[in-house]
């Protein structure tokens, strides 16, 4: 985070307070760099909290006299993928969700012949937990690999067990051709590639982009993917507090948006 902080010093638009992330998250007492001149509302940007966590930040720094942009209800509708998926399932992989993160293979696989797993906010792609189940996986065999999903999780496991339709990407090079879009009060502020891809790509459909500019939050991010057949799906959405920018991203130029977006709304 230390180059986005520099990048929205750069700017010269920003006034940003810091707070104590690892000693507030392991209980102590929010601490807060000086914010006399803080213009409200504000917005988070940092690493991911669970919705509690993120109760808990928005009502102590409110009682700081800084209230954020999103309130816990925002967060929750877009950091949680079981909350977005019925706004965005005409265009997103189909989805089941388990809140109790009991997976009945059976049930999924009346729906599904490939399916991938995740929380209700991260998957664990990279490791050596399968990158998908067929029908030939068995409850036995899938309730194992669970078991190593939940030690990749840990203490950041989040939610319930979504099971989504696994999609066949279209790859360049190797590359899949994902792209992350950062909304912010209702307008398109960043479209960046978002999966290391060549620069002789097909583009994201601006068409679909413009779609979902108006979801249940002041901020959020939707990441999209062109499939093997040249559609494209939503494959991914969260909150944008807490979402990062896409690799060789232009930090400068994405708070220079942000600030656009939003200041007619500060006091």
């Amino acid at each position: 985070m230390s180059e986005e902080f520099q990048a929205a010093e750069k700017t010269k638009l920003f006034n940003t307070v810091l707070f104590n992330y690892d000693n507030w998250l392991a209980g102590d007492k929010l601490k807060l760099t000086d914010h006399g001149n803080i213009s409200n509302p504000v917005i988070y940007r940092g690493w991911m909290l669970k919705l509690e966590e993120y109760q808990r930040l928005y009502e102590e720094l409110d009682a700081n006299g800084i209230h954020l942009l999103t309130k816990p209800e925002a967060y929750s509708n877009m950091h949680l993928f079981q909350n977005v998926y019925p706004l965005i399932k005409d265009d997103s992989a189909k989805m089941i969700y388990f809140p109790d993160q009991k997976v009945d293979l059976e049930t999924v696989k009346s729906h599904f012949n490939r399916f991938m797993v995740k929380d209700s906010v991260k998957s664990v792609k990279g490791t050596e937990f399968p990158a998908f189940f067929d029908q030939s996986t068995s409850q036995a065999e899938f309730d194992e690999a669970m078991k190593i999903f939940y030690k990749y999780r840990g203490n950041l496991l989040t939610g319930g067990i979504c099971v989504k339709e696994y999609l066949d990407l279209k790859r360049y090079d190797g590359m899949t051709n994902e792209f992350r879009v950062f909304y912010a009060n209702g307008k398109i502020i960043s479209i960046s590639k978002n999966s290391k891809q060549p620069k002789s790509v097909n583009k994201l459909p601006m068409e679909l982009a413009e779609k979902y500019r108006g979801l249940n939050s002041p901020y959020y991010t939707i990441d999209y993917a062109e499939l093997a057949d040249g559609s494209w799906k939503i494959i991914e959405a969260g909150d944008g507090s807490v979402s990062g920018l896409s690799t060789g991203q232009d930090a400068v130029e994405y708070y220079q948006a942000i600030y656009h977006a939003f200041v007619k709304l500060t006091d």
